[in-house]
């Protein structure tokens, strides 16, 4: 069994994910989001508040054992100025700053980092190339997907779209890339990492797909409250009519309307509106039109446009009807009283588990196998 620790960890859905393997435990959570630790205590019994910046938790981490690293870690700039020690130092005062200095004081067998699609285009692509330099040429990890090359620019060599990992093709009818960058340890592996064989990303999820589509997944005949007032509806079509006619994409999007052969979502969203406007579902049902529903300024839309529910949400991320089933029933849940509010940000701020879960095993079993081999080469020198 392989120790874990989750780096901003949110609701726990990379953690999640990696435990479904039975390959890994974790043994430490860093999250600062008073809600979100909330649910991760509720749902693991751990309480993971912890700030990955201070000291304090990086001497915590240090004298804790564990063999993996996991964090997905938010998208900022990195220093164009500095000191002229190395890669690394453009990235002081960012939080990817700080998984680089655990990394480097602890070295750990692996890591995997999550982050959005934006990070590869972020800056130009300078952030991107920066953070994987970080990890190979300073570090010294071998990061799935790059190759080494004296002559490249900086010492290396990679497709950013080596990165990209799509939930949609991983069971579940979301468009969500995400950026996942997987490493292994060379410091202890040495040549070893040279032959293992994880050269890329798993893109999709061999098992059957958990829901055939959109509409496989959503719960039809949903309450009042997730109708969208007729007059909103209609400030959402003006919205988007203003736009067209500028020659924009912009607006609201009924991902399941009728005529849509195998519908799909875009992506979760934690902030603003926008992840509900560009995800709203057609869910027609008698006494729905023109219904009056406390806190809605005018009478519900006659035309069974609907918000997705935090659940359908639950289950597009794979935390409801999935990663917490036992034995035909699922042990999903929130703390009591948690706002919809937030359980929308929760789900919206996670990682899709199944994805998750796909690399994990991957991660698993190229371990298993390093650590196989040097035990094999070990044994040899002690003989020769």
């Amino acid at each position: 069994m392989y120790k874990t620790i989750d780096l901003f960890a949110g609701i726990g859905g990379i953690r999640r994910g990696f435990e479904l393997t039975n390959q890994f435990e974790t043994v430490l959570a860093a999250e600062i989001d008073k809600y979100a630790c909330e649910t991760y205590t509720h749902l693991y019994g751990d309480d993971p508040y912890n700030d990955v910046t201070t000291d304090e938790f990086k001497q915590k981490v240090a004298n804790t054992d564990y063999d993996v690293l996991l964090g997905g870690f938010p998208c900022q700039a990195f220093s164009i100025a500095g000191k002229k020690e190395g890669f690394i130092d453009k990235t002081r005062g960012t939080l990817f700053f700080d998984i680089a200095d655990i990394l480097k004081h602890t070295k750990p067998k692996a890591f995997l980092l999550e982050n959005v699609e934006g990070l590869l285009r972020h800056k130009k692509g300078d952030t991107f190339d920066t953070i994987l330099k970080v990890l190979v040429k300073e570090l010294n990890y071998t990061v799935v997907g790059v190759r080494e090359n004296e002559i490249a620019p900086g010492g290396i060599e990679f497709n950013p779209r080596d990165f990209l990992v799509n939930s949609k093709d991983f069971g579940l009818p979301q468009n969500r890339p995400r950026v996942y960058i997987i490493g292994f340890n060379k410091d202890r592996y040495h040549s070893l990492t040279e032959t293992i064989f994880m050269k890329e990303l798993p893109k999709k999820r061999l098992e059957e797909p958990i829901y055939k589509d959109l509409n496989d997944l959503l719960e039809f005949n949903a309450e009042k409250e997730y109708y969208l007032a007729s007059g909103y509806l209609q400030t959402l079509k003006n919205h988007k009519s203003r736009h067209k006619d500028k020659g924009n994409g912009y607006g609201y999007i009924v991902v399941n309307e009728p005529g849509i052969e195998t519908p799909v979502s875009n992506a979760l969203l934690a902030t603003g509106g926008s992840g509900k406007e560009r995800n709203l579902v057609y869910d027609p049902q008698d006494g729905i039109g023109g219904s009056l529903v406390k806190g809605k300024q005018t009478p519900l839309n006659d035309e069974g446009i609907r918000m997705m529910t935090p659940r359908e949400w639950g289950k597009l991320q794979g935390f409801i009807n999935y990663a917490f089933m036992k034995d035909g029933v699922d042990h999903f849940s929130f703390p009591p009283k948690l706002s919809k509010a937030q359980q929308y940000k929760q789900f919206g701020n996670s990682v899709t588990i199944p994805v998750i879960e796909v690399l994990a095993r991957e991660i698993g079993q190229t371990l298993d196998a390093l650590e196989s081999k040097l035990s094999i080469n070990s044994k040899e020198e002690i003989l020769s």
